[in-house]
C-alpha cells in the first residue's frame, strides 16, 4: 500500500506535459562511415521519447531526400500496432533528410443554408470548393517531422528549405552537434524569418525519469536561436506557430473531415530528432 501511495503521489506533482503526445522519428544511426550503409528509421507518437506506446505514424506522406537533393525511396516499409518502421540504403555520401510531411486545406461554407464542411489538398481545393461559396472560410495546416542521417561528411543540398510551413535550415548541421558547444539553428515559415516563436528540447528518456529536462528558447528576428546541450543523446525539438485545435489523427493523415476538426487559422508545426554526441 505504501508503494502504492508515493506513485501516486509521484504522479500528481508531474507536469501533465510529462504526458504528451509527441510525435518523432528515430534512426538507428545518424552518421555514418561505413561502405554502403544502411539504417533503419522508427516513425511512432508517443507519450515517452523515445518509447513505443501509443500509436504509430503513417507512412503515406513520407518523403527522403538525398544528398543530391532527388528523392530516395524508403525500404521495407511495414507499419504495426505502435510504430511504423522503414529501411535506407545510403548509396550516395552526405547528408539526408526524412520527413513526414502534411499540408492540408481546411473549409467551411453554407450551400442553401446548411453548412459544409470539406478537408483535404491544396490541389483538391481548387477543384472541389466552390471560390464563391457563402461565407467562405479557409485555413491551412503544415506539418513537418523530420530526423536527418549523414554518410560520411555532412552536406545540405538535402536540406534547402521547401518554402512550405515550418523549416529548420542548419547554421549548424544537425549531424554535426556535440556537448558543451553552442549549436544555432534557423526556422523559416513560409519561406521567411520564424521570429518571437518558442522552440521546445527535450532529451529521450522520459521514461526513465520523473522530470521532462525540457528547455524552452525564442528564436529571435532573424528566427535564429542558439542553444548548448550538456548531455549527449537524442533530443525532440518541436515549434508550432498559429492556432486552433490540431486537425487530424496522429500521423497527420489528410481526407474529408467533419464538423468540428476546423481550425480556427492558419497553423503550422515542425518537429525534428537530433543527436547530440559527446566531445
Amino acid at each position: 500500500m505504501l508503494r502504492i501511495l508515493t506513485a501516486i503521489a509521484v504522479l500528481t506533482t508531474v507536469s501533465p506535459s510529462l504526458f504528451a503526445h509527441r510525435q518523432w522519428l528515430l534512426p538507428s544511426s545518424t552518421v555514418l562511415s561505413s561502405t554502403n550503409p544502411w539504417v533503419t528509421v522508427d516513425a511512432a507518437v508517443s507519450n515517452e521519447l523515445f518509447y513505443f506506446d501509443h500509436v504509430p505514424m503513417r507512412l503515406g506522406n513520407l518523403v527522403v531526400t538525398g544528398p543530391d537533393g532527388a528523392r530516395v525511396e524508403a525500404q521495407n516499409q511495414a507499419t504495426g500496432k505502435y510504430r511504423s518502421t522503414f529501411d535506407l540504403n545510403l548509396k550516395q555520401p552526405g547528408t539526408y533528410r526524412i520527413a513526414l510531411v502534411n499540408n492540408s486545406v481546411f473549409a467551411n461554407w453554407t450551400d442553401n443554408g446548411q453548412p459544409k464542411n470539406w478537408r483535404g489538398t491544396e490541389e483538391a481545393f481548387a477543384k472541389e470548393v466552390p471560390a464563391n461559396a457563402t461565407g467562405l472560410q479557409v485555413s491551412r495546416m503544415s506539418s513537418r517531422v523530420e530526423a536527418f542521417v549523414t554518410s560520411g561528411k555532412p552536406t545540405k543540398e538535402a536540406l534547402q528549405p521547401t518554402g512550405v510551413g515550418l523549416e529548420l535550415v542548419p547554421v549548424t548541421h544537425p549531424n554535426d552537434l556535440v556537448t558543451g558547444e553552442a549549436a544555432t539553428f534557423q526556422l523559416l515559415n513560409n519561406g521567411k524569418p520564424a521570429a518571437n516563436l518558442e522552440v521546445t528540447l527535450i532529451p529521450g528518456g522520459i521514461r526513465y525519469r520523473d522530470q521532462l529536462h525540457e528547455r524552452k528558447v525564442t528564436t529571435d528576428a532573424e528566427g535564429k536561436f542558439s542553444t548548448t546541450f550538456k548531455e549527449p543523446g537524442m533530443y525532440w525539438m518541436n515549434a508550432t506557430t498559429g492556432g486552433g485545435r490540431r486537425p487530424g489523427g496522429p500521423g497527420g493523415q489528410g481526407g474529408p473531415g467533419g464538423p468540428g476538426r476546423m481550425p480556427a487559422g492558419n497553423r503550422a508545426s515542425y518537429t525534428a530528432t537530433i543527436e547530440v554526441l559527446p566531445q
